[in-house]
């Protein structure tokens, strides 16, 4: 449970306080940006099972794949992609932690 919490916690809570945080003249459509970042997920369609609890998505999936995760960061270097990038950072962040948490059986 406390895996589930912080996984998706990471998700869709970080998102929304980094907004608030440092986005607030423009929160909403920054929340909505950020928020987006799930939709990375999509390549969970492309698995068999689409679902499985104990797999890590790192390394997995064709979007969280290892040659893929330094596109992302290179977005946050650019003004116009910065925010983009963050979504996918963060989503990333998110599964990496997720990972590491289904490693130490929380």
């Amino acid at each position: 449970m406390l895996r589930f919490i912080i996984h998706y916690g990471i998700h869709f809570i970080v998102p929304i306080l980094i907004a608030y945080v440092f986005y607030r003249k423009d929160f909403m459509k920054v929340s909505v940006i950020l928020l987006l970042g799930i939709v990375i997920d999509i390549d969970h369609l492309w698995a068999n099972p689409i679902f499985e609890a104990n797999r890590c998505s790192i390394g997995f999936h064709f979007f969280h794949s290892y040659f893929i995760i330094p596109l992302y960061l290179l977005l946050l270097l650019f003004k116009k992609t910065r925010l983009v990038g963050l979504a996918l950072v963060i989503h990333i962040i998110a599964d990496i932690t997720d990972c590491l948490l289904m490693k130490l059986q929380l």
